[in-house]
């Protein structure tokens, strides 16, 4: 039977459970600040590439790393037919879906304003969980959903006066992207796991390939040579911003509470906007700060319900 990892750092000397106890943090940190870099990186990714091809090539990379890690360590396996149908909903959803949906809406939109709404998950998993759960909704949890809609209609309701109907069907494709990722959440909060996250996890992205790669070819024909910078972003957003982010939040998860996560990665779109107004210059309205305090204001408050 292997160890837990709590046996394994307390059976280690002084100096290994000081560095331990300093990775988990760290890890935590290096996903906030790789999943805020992210976005602007996508906004050239897509810029330099059909969206949905992007998204399609992501994965790819993000699975050969995936399935080259978790054979590195021996856990390579088919999953248990037991958890085939969280890996074929998570696949669909949370990656292909919401890969594809985000990639489209950064050819029209800023990446901090799109990081904003993309990260407004947590409000949506609220109403889902009621319904779907049966989870009742505390006034507490219902006045951070009131708030976050409010910053979605903070950040979205200057540009739609602006420019239309596009940035409508922008704001609707991230707005959905959320919705689909909270669907998955609540999912995998019914679903019984039979095998870890880990070993789930490159055959998930395998999911996702296998459903962007035609998705991609339907709308965006065959595939087109990719210049520099197209190249240069894969490399990042695939193997680190994918590939790493995910083992990392599946190891700091793996010893500090979800709250403590959750808190965190609130950090990520407010990161994410003032990188995209320091390299892409994006500019930083009142709408958008509003937005950004009430959507973060409007998870934080939904996650401070006691559950």
């Amino acid at each position: 039977m292997e160890a837990s990892p709590l046996r394994n750092t307390l059976s280690a000397g002084p100096r290994a459970q000081t560095l331990e106890l300093a990775r988990r943090p760290a890890l935590l940190v290096a996903v906030v600040l790789v999943w805020a870099t992210s976005w602007p990186a996508v906004k050239v990714g897509v810029t330099a590439m059909p969206p949905i091809w992007f998204a399609c090539w992501r994965y790819v990379l993000a699975t050969a790393c995936m399935f080259a890690f978790v054979g590195i360590r021996r856990k390579v396996m088919l999953p248990p037919p037991a958890d085939w149908v969280l890996v074929v909903f998570s696949g669909v959803l949370q990656m292909a879906a919401y890969s594809a949906l985000t990639g489209l809406a950064l050819t029209m939109l800023p990446p901090g304003r799109a990081s904003v709404l993309a990260f407004s998950t947590p409000i949506w998993v609220v109403p889902i969980a009621a319904w779907w759960l049966r989870e009742r909704a505390s006034r507490l949890a219902l006045v951070g959903v009131g708030l976050g809609l409010l910053g979605v209609l903070a950040i979205a309701a200057p540009s739609l006066s602006v420019h239309g109907t596009a940035q409508a069907v922008a704001y609707t494709m991230l707005v959905a992207a959320s919705a689909a990722w909270a669907i998955s959440i609540v999912f995998v909060r019914k679903h019984g796991f039979t095998a870890t996250p880990l070993v789930l996890a490159p055959w998930q992205m395998l999911v996702a390939s296998a459903i962007l790669f035609p998705l991609a070819m339907i709308r965006e024909g065959m595939p087109a040579a990719i210049d520099a910078s197209g190249i240069a972003v894969l490399a990042y957003v695939g193997p680190i911003a994918t590939a790493f982010a995910y083992w990392a939040v599946v190891e700091a998860g793996r010893y500090l509470p979800a709250r403590t996560m959750s808190m965190a990665l609130l950090a990520t779109p407010s990161l994410g906007t003032l990188i995209s107004t320091l390299t892409l210059g994006e500019p930083l309205d009142i709408s958008l700060a509003a937005g950004l305090l009430l959507v973060a204001g409007g998870v934080g408050i939904a996650m401070l319900e006691p559950r």
